[in-house]
This record gives C-alpha cells, structure tokens and sequence, in this order.
C-alpha cells in the first residue's frame, strides 16, 4: 500500500497524522465534548416530517447563501445575547470549523501570519497550516490565563493578519473577559488591520455574556459559533459566525457553491424553532460541570476553572498512563499533550457518577502505600 509520504503531497504534510481523538470503544466516552442528551423524540418525529418535505425537491440545488438558515441564527443570537443582529451579519457552514477555514482562506494564506494563545483548539494551528498560514503561538501563563502585557508585544513584534481567541477556551476551559479581548482586538489593530476571531463555541455554557456585542462598530472582529455543542446537534454539522456585512461577504468569495444541503438547512431550522427545548438541557450540564469540579478537587485533583461542558484536571507524572488507567477503568477521555493535563467532557449524571469513580480509583492507586490525601 503507497504510504502518504511516497505521494508528492506538500513539504509540510509529510509525517502528519488527521486530526482527532482515539475511535476507541469504551462504556464510558467523555472524550470529544459531546452533548450527552440524545434529541428528544417529538423533536426527532419534526425532523423526519421536515425532510419528507423536502425530499421532493433534491434535485434542485439548495440555497446558495442559506437566507432562510441565517436568519434564523440571527434571531437566536438576537435572543440569547439581547444584542440586535441581522441576517446580513451571518454566515453558515458544514460546523465552525469550516467557518474557520473561511475566514483562513479569506484573510490568511501564504505570507501571511495568525497568531493563537495555547494551549488551545489544535485545529486553528491545523487550519492555519492547510491555507498556507503561517502559525505563531503565544503561550499562556501557567494558570492557563492570556498574559496581556506579552500578548500586546507579540502582536506589535508579528504584526499578525489574524488572531485567534477561544473562549470559553479548549482545552482548559476557562473564558476571556470582554475587555481582555477589546485589549487584544487594538493591539492586534496598532500592529496593521488585522481579523481577530473569537471562537465561542462553548459560550453557551459559560457564566460570562456572550462576546457577540463587540462586533458592533468593529468590522475586524469575527464571532464564530455552532449547533453542535449547546444544541446537542453535532452530528448536523452547521456552524456560523456573526461580523460586520463585509466580513460575511469576504468568506463568501472563498466558500464553495451550495455548501450547506437542503435537507442540512431544513434539519437547523427545526433545531432552532426548538431551541428553548435543546437549550434546557444546558443549566442540567453546567450543574453537573460545577459537581465534577467540587468533587475532583475533594479527591485531590488540581482542576482548572470552566465555563465550558468540559474540564480539564492534573497533575499527572504521567498523563498517558494516567489516560490509559482510566480507560482501564471504563472511562474515554482526553489527552490534548497538555502538559500533566488531561480533560473530561461532561456527561449525563450517571456517565459522571462512573468518571468520578475511576477518577477516585486512579487518584489512589498512584499513592504510595501509607500515604494520606
């Protein structure tokens, strides 16, 4: 079988491995950031009923530009935010990811810089690669918090033409406040005009507001959001973003025609006529966020301050074994090469019952003998 490195593929490909997490069977899976509530059954017999008016016309060509799917993410966002937002101020995508990969094939490609605080999403230094972007990391400070005073002058010494911001961040968990990020987004605009981008795609979770009010009156800042995660609709696969109108216009000189299907467009719209229903299970994860949290730190665990619907925990000696001692044990989770780190989605309350479990067995049998918490 030809390997990858025996193609002609590009210099910086070779040796790479696809992004994603170990496709391993386990009785628990806390490992991908999943919601874990299955969709509700008259929300599933909607869904059904929507494709089946649909289907008839499969053969045509769907919405190029989504109108009616991004008017409906406006009016959510105008909801959740209390922040008025038109349809001409969003765009929708096969996930945030792709968005992502827009706003890279807009604004970055060769010669050009993005700059991101790690640790962070690895697919922004992935995305940033495939365009031909160069990549520049900032390093967070050890509590994992954007050091402000470097950050301002690593922008003035890079003059990055995109920044990338996550928040709440992946994989530490923590989110940005919004003056942090106004700070950011001028310095970033003192260095050169520059595209800053706020991945928000847990930021339903979070106790903070939502940073989308910033984009008014700023045509360089970028909101980016999902359906996969507070919706629990990963497998849908629709993500967007909220800008300026010329940023929207901007992504779709590079966006591919009819991108987003019809029957992924009609399946987001039912999702969003019943978003009060999908967004209910939220507050029943982020009690149980605030409960794996209490309950580590009780165990002995170091763990990092979440506004997500995940956490992230430590310290390991070894973070592999520490990984596989858990797998031992029945539990999936994450190894993001976080330094002495490891992360753990959060899960139903009895998916978290069984990683509290593991979690409690790991932490004592790494205790020597005799020893006391």
């Amino acid at each position: 079988m030809t390997r990858i490195d025996d193609l002609p593929v590009r210099s910086e490909l070779r040796g790479q491995t696809p992004y994603g997490a170990p496709a391993l069977e386990a009785p628990i899976s806390l490992n991908v950031n999943e919601n874990p509530y299955p969709l509700p059954e008259p929300l599933v017999r909607a869904m059904a009923e929507r494709v089946r008016e649909v289907a008839g016309g499969l053969n045509r060509y769907p919405d190029r530009d989504a109108r009616e799917l991004r008017a409906g993410l406006a009016g959510y966002v105008t909801r959740a935010t209390g922040h008025p937002v038109g349809a001409r101020q969003v765009w929708a995508a096969n996930g945030s990811n792709e968005v992502l990969q827009q706003l890279f094939q807009a604004f970055g490609g060769p010669d050009r810089r993005a700059l991101g605080f790690e640790p962070s999403y690895t697919m922004h230094a992935l995305i940033a690669r495939n365009s031909g972007t160069t990549w520049v990391p900032c390093m967070r400070d050890e509590r994992f918090d954007i050091d402000l005073r470097a950050a301002r002058d690593i922008l003035a010494e890079q003059r990055p033409h995109l920044v990338l911001i996550t928040s709440p961040n992946n994989p530490t968990g923590a989110a940005i406040p919004a003056e942090a990020v106004l700070e950011l987004y001028d310095a970033a605009q003192r260095a050169r005009p520059c595209m800053v981008v706020v991945d928000e795609a847990y930021g339903e979770f979070s106790d903070r507001p939502s940073l989308v009010p910033l984009v008014e009156g700023r045509p360089h800042l970028v909101v980016t959001r999902t359906m996969s995660k507070a919706f629990g609709a990963a497998g849908l696969r629709v993500g967007y973003l909220v800008a300026d109108p010329g940023v929207v216009d901007a992504v779709q000189l590079v966006r591919l025609p009819y991108h987003l299907s019809t029957v992924t467009q009609a399946l987001a719209m039912v999702a969003l006529e019943h978003s009060d229903t999908l967004l209910g299970y939220v507050e029943r994860l982020r009690y149980e966020r605030r409960r794996i949290v209490v309950e580590l730190r009780e165990i002995g665990y170091d763990v990092d301050e979440s506004d997500a619907s995940f956490v992230q925990f430590g310290p390991f000696d070894d973070t592999r074994r520490a990984w596989q001692a858990l797998l031992d044990h029945g539990v999936l989770i994450r190894d993001n090469g976080v330094p002495r780190r490891l992360r753990a989605s959060v899960g139903t309350p009895a998916e978290n019952d069984a990683f509290l479990r593991a979690a409690r067995a790991v932490r004592h049998e790494a205790r020597p003998a005799g020893t006391s918490r």
